[in-house]
């Protein structure tokens, strides 16, 4: 496939998902199935819309990869699992969306998405070394024998699942303020397309390729509405969706689970940072608080269109070193990353 052909896929999802989410924003005002962000910070102290807007993001995003998917990529039995995965997390996800379930059922339901994709044949057969080779995670298996021969990948199964749901709940921590998340998934969905391109060649690297360029184009085309001042939240639904398609982009793409944990340092950093101090102040690691990093640029008087840009910008960053660092050299720069981090979040803790 040339590159004006992967830009017509680009552009194709972008359309998509820009010309639908006015009709969502339509459907769900007129249903009154709207946020209401005074409420919001009565029940869970951690609001930072500035007026009422409808959820449900995640429609326009997964109709918008759906069709185009459909249009582009051979049906086999992975995409049809990452299909049926992604309708489920939709599914749930709208549900949070007009009605606020509760966060263990969420939970569970991710677990449930990531065994669907696993079931599918999809799972994480190694991993890289940073320093030299890889890491086999391919034994021991579980064989047996029903309508036919099947086998499990303990590890590599194991780790797919756990990676696909820590995904799902940490990326979308990082959608507290307006174009946060759209942005950084969309430049996220990019580098990891732009790397599969370097193995073109192999053939069955290019569904990867299309469906990566697909997800950055439905959450682009999304962002002019969720942008301050937003007409529309990404949702439980879009959130997700995000961290669904990020972390089965990563598995497919090679194993590329070091490439994503760095593109996207500082969200994952942020959700690390929060889990540890919930439990340490003897908190439930399932309940909302003001605590992320965007809460703090908030307070200290940054306006909400700087803090979604500043967030870009470092994802953009982290996109160009990927592309110009070995797995040794990320892994440097990833640990200087996280003490910086997490000397400049201690800083803030002290002063608030």
């Amino acid at each position: 496939m040339a590159p004006t052909q992967l830009f017509f896929v680009f552009l194709s999802a972008f359309l998509f998902s820009f010309l639908t989410t006015p009709l969502v924003i339509k459907f769900f005002r007129s249903h009154r199935w709207i946020e209401d962000p005074q409420e919001k910070q009565k029940k869970t102290g951690n609001a930072t819309a500035t007026k009422s807007v409808p959820r449900g993001g995640g429609l326009p995003i997964f109709l918008s990869i759906l069709v185009v998917s459909l249009c582009f990529i051979p049906l086999d039995k992975h995409l049809l699992g990452i299909i049926l995965a992604a309708f489920l997390a939709l599914v749930v996800g709208l549900f949070d969306d007009v009605m606020d379930i509760s966060p263990l059922f969420r939970l569970f339901t991710n677990i449930i998405v990531a065994l669907i994709v696993v079931a599918a044949g999809i799972g994480i057969a190694y991993i890289s070394n940073p320093f030299g080779g890889v890491i086999n995670l391919s034994q021991p298996q579980l064989q047996f024998n029903l309508f036919g021969p099947h086998s499990i990948w303990i590890l590599a199964d194991i780790l797919a699942v756990f990676w696909i749901v820590w995904c799902m709940n940490f990326i979308g921590w990082s959608a507290g303020v307006e174009g946060q998340l759209p942005g950084f998934v969309s430049i996220s969905a990019i580098f990891i397309g732009i790397l599969g391109l370097r193995s073109s060649t192999d053939t069955t690297q290019w569904p990867v390729i299309i469906l990566a360029f697909t997800v950055a184009g439905a959450y682009l085309g999304f962002l002019p509405f969720n942008f301050f001042p937003q007409k529309i939240m990404p949702g439980y639904s879009g959130k997700s969706l995000a961290g669904f398609f990020l972390a089965v982009l990563s598995i497919l793409s090679g194993a590329k689970l070091a490439t994503l944990v760095f593109l996207l340092g500082i969200p994952m950093l942020d959700a690390i940072f929060v889990l540890i101090y919930r439990i340490t102040h003897h908190q439930s690691p399932f309940k909302p608080d003001s605590n992320h990093l965007h809460h703090f640029l908030l307070k200290r008087g940054w306006g909400r269109r700087r803090i979604s840009i500043f967030y870009w910008l470092l994802c953009l960053a982290f996109g160009f070193l990927s592309l110009l660092l070995n797995s040794q050299q990320k892994f440097y720069v990833f640990l200087g990353i996280t003490i910086i981090f997490f000397g400049i979040t201690l800083k803030f803790f002290r002063r608030t």
